[in-house]
């Protein structure tokens, strides 16, 4: 073949007949003037599939042959095709064409002179290959106890070669962003690990691709309960909710003071997915207690407790933490009870501080004749304005209730301030309102009723 190539350059002088599969040569004398190339040696990237063009553009070609090679490999010589691969096909000027470029066409193309100087121009040619993934396991389907270590694997191809992503799905949020490797390792697994994994390979040719790997954790049943505690009174119907995760398929049993319970005409219990309910109505004096809800499943049994009561649920706080005065606070709250409130207990203390030390003061205890305001049948609306408070000091109150079932908790403990001299305040609250220095409790019905208007404006307003 080589000494075919090198015979095809120097036979200037003499025809060769042309038909079919020949070529001819012209019978003139070879030029005076050398032949140039006019075209550049160039990197060309093409993606797999497609066709490029490389040109071979010469000066004074005259009688000269130009030959396409790849390697030792030679393609063509002049408009004569030598390789038997019907893609590649030689076009205007001499330029090589390429259709439907595959992995193994990437190299150095050269265009070379049939002269006695072999000169040549070099084109080189890189296949970009979209990407491809493959998961590990093949079917995408990961199951794992829980505490274990789980191990995803993603492996990508392509030219360049892929970055691979890994995001964790969530319908609500969106994917998650985790790593940037091929695989990717959780370590001490559970139920919040369950859910679908996607890895994803980008290399910048065409779209990034993706796969989905579903990962579920076996683990024995976990509960949380909507309410640990929950208020009742005789007459009215409760709900008790406990939720179940991991295993819908958990067999659920409600006890009460560890009697086990079956449904009765007042109580009835409701699956719902992983909502398990148990509704009892009318409720009844022997109906108060501690009750559970026990998940069974194959890897374990897990119990969670409800305590139902009629006694007051805790205070919760609404008014502001800064007062508008110096010597005075208006303490707001709010306690869940269905029977009327009978007593209720307030205590409150100064904190003497520094920046190097909190020191509380003694507990000062007030119990009060309740005269609260219902915002709803199972809501109480109370204030109480503490007095003869020092000025730009801090302090801490909690309150309790009393109704006919007994006490409630203590409320967890409220920090308030009084201003200082310099904090000028253009309304002065209290007085505006009408507030009595004589009556202790010094709010009226329609001080309370306006005051919880505010409150329930504000958060209107806040949210």
């Amino acid at each position: 073949m080589q000494f075919f190539i090198y015979f095809l350059a120097i036979s200037i002088s003499f025809t060769v007949s042309i038909s079919e599969g020949s070529f001819i040569l012209p019978e003139n004398e070879a030029p005076t003037t050398a032949p140039k190339f006019l075209s550049r040696g160039h990197l060309y990237k093409v993606i797999v599939g497609e066709t490029i063009e490389l040109p071979c553009k010469v000066q004074n070609l005259g009688s000269y042959v130009l030959l396409w090679r790849k390697g030792s490999s030679v393609l063509t010589a002049g408009h004569l095709k030598i390789t038997r691969d019907q893609r590649f096909k030689i076009g205007a000027d001499y330029n090589l064409q390429i259709n439907g470029v595959k992995t193994q066409d990437a190299g150095d193309y050269i265009c070379q002179l049939g002269d006695q100087e072999n000169r040549d121009q070099v084109h080189t040619v890189e296949i970009l290959v979209p990407p491809t993934l493959r998961a590990l396991p093949h079917n995408g389907q990961v199951t794992a106890r829980k505490g274990s270590t789980v191990t995803l694997e993603c492996k990508a191809s392509g030219n360049p070669v892929p970055t691979i992503y890994w995001f964790k799905k969530d319908v609500y949020s969106g994917p998650t962003h985790l790593s940037d490797s091929s695989t990717l390792i959780l370590e001490n697994v559970d139920r919040h690990h369950a859910g679908t994994y996607q890895c994803s390979a980008d290399n910048g040719v065409k779209e990034r691709v993706s796969m989905d790997i579903q990962l579920t954790i076996l683990s024995p049943p976990e509960i949380t309960v909507e309410k640990a505690w929950v208020h009742a009174a005789e007459g009215y119907d409760i709900e008790l909710v406990c939720v179940v995760h991991g295993d819908v398929n958990s067999e659920m049993l409600w006890y009460q003071n560890s009697f086990l319970l079956d449904p009765t005409d007042r109580r009835s219990m409701y699956p719902h997915d992983d909502r398990y309910s148990l509704i009892i109505r009318n409720f009844q004096q022997t109906d108060f207690g501690n009750y559970s809800c026990v998940a069974d499943n194959a890897l374990g049994r897990t119990k969670k407790y409800i305590e139902v009561s009629g006694r007051p649920g805790p205070a919760d706080f609404i008014s502001p933490a800064l007062s508008g005065f110096l010597d005075h606070y208006n303490l707001t709250w709010t306690i869940e009870s269905i029977p009327p409130l009978e007593e209720i207990k307030l205590l409150y203390r100064r904190l003497l501080m520094n920046e190097t030390y909190q020191h509380p003061g003694k507990w000062h205890e007030y119990h009060i004749k309740p005269i609260p305001i219902r915002t709803d049948g199972t809501h109480y609306l109370m204030s109480y304005v503490i007095r003869n408070l020092e000025h730009n000091a801090v302090y801490e109150a909690i309150v309790q209730a009393k109704n006919k079932y007994g006490w409630n908790e203590i409320s967890d403990i409220h920090q308030f301030y009084t201003r200082n001299h310099d904090l000028l305040l253009d309304i002065d609250m209290e007085y505006k309102m009408g507030i009595s220095s004589c009556n202790r409790l010094a709010i009226t019905m329609d001080v309370i009723i306006l005051l919880y208007s505010i409150f329930i404006l504000s958060v209107k307003i806040i949210i």
